[in-house]
């Protein structure tokens, strides 16, 4: 099986290079998916598997009307031209999403069919871009959740304020679960590997859910700092002074029923994340 992962460079991409140590991997240096004739001119010929894992992820420097082309080129054009490679070549498209494309106000995880609602720039594109990957009949369209690899992210953030002895003041209203990079990934290669149906799958850590402070507080305490040293806020305070950010889903919790029905089980976010500290 010939495999491609494209946007190589960033967190995931380089835990699917430890998934698919024999995969080509392309960073944007390598080729630049927004650029159509790049990916046209692209040999796809004996391509098995493509894994799109290049985003534009900044998701409040989406809201700046400057980058709005740039936004949409990366996350709705370009998927669009791996589409249309795709089908050509008759591959099969791994495209990864998020939970940024529902407005949060689900009672409970969300399924895979509910409803997109974005309330970002960055939730649109997300939901416009899932819309271009569903036009490749041999498609998985992997949703995920707050995600942590190795680079910057949420969870590296906070580990270094506890080890600065910093207090963080942090968001507890918003409601979700982690997803470790290693664990996106490997749920990946299962689909793959078992030749699941395809179709969108929610993929995140399992466990409860819980609140970014919740998780930021699981930091502090695995490294030896009180978890009463984070401080507790709600998102409308903690936004009051940043007209530009990107309106935030309050519900990030997504059902997990599908993937598990699939044959795979997600670690339970908390043992992953006590892995991720031992590593970092």
């Amino acid at each position: 099986m010939t495999v491609v992962i494209v946007g190589a460079g960033g967190q995931l991409g380089r835990a699917l290079q430890e998934q698919f140590p024999d995969a080509v991997a392309l960073d944007r240096s390598a080729l630049d998916v927004t650029d159509a004739a790049a990916v046209r001119d692209y040999r796809w010929g004996d391509v098995d598997v493509v894994l799109n894992a290049a985003a534009w992820t900044a998701v409040d420097a989406a809201e700046d009307p400057a980058n709005h082309d740039a936004v949409r080129a990366a996350n709705v054009d370009a998927v669009g031209y791996l589409a249309r490679a795709v089908r050509t070549c008759g591959a099969t498209l791994v495209h990864v999403s998020s939970e940024y494309v529902f407005d949060g106000r689900h009672e409970g995880p969300h399924p895979e069919d509910w409803p997109p609602n974005p309330l970002s720039v960055y939730g649109r594109s997300k939901a416009d871009g899932d819309t271009q990957a569903s036009y490749v009949t041999k498609h998985y369209l992997v949703r995920t959740t707050w995600v942590v690899g190795e680079g910057g992210n949420f969870v590296a953030t906070m580990a270094g304020l506890a080890d600065r002895g910093v207090s963080p003041t942090v968001v507890d209203d918003q409601i979700g679960r982690p997803t470790f990079t290693e664990d996106l990934a490997a749920g990946i290669a299962h689909l793959l590997r078992t030749q699941a149906p395809f179709g969108t799958y929610n993929l995140t850590n399992d466990g409860d859910a819980v609140s970014w402070a919740d998780v930021a507080a699981a930091v502090f305490a695995a490294r030896g700092r009180s978890a009463d040293d984070v401080g507790r806020t709600s998102t409308e305070d903690y936004f009051a002074d940043k007209p530009g950010a990107a309106v935030r889903p309050l519900n990030s919790v997504l059902d997990l029923g599908r993937i598990t029905a699939a044959g795979f089980q997600p670690r339970d976010w908390r043992a992953a994340l006590d892995d991720y500290l031992a590593r970092h």
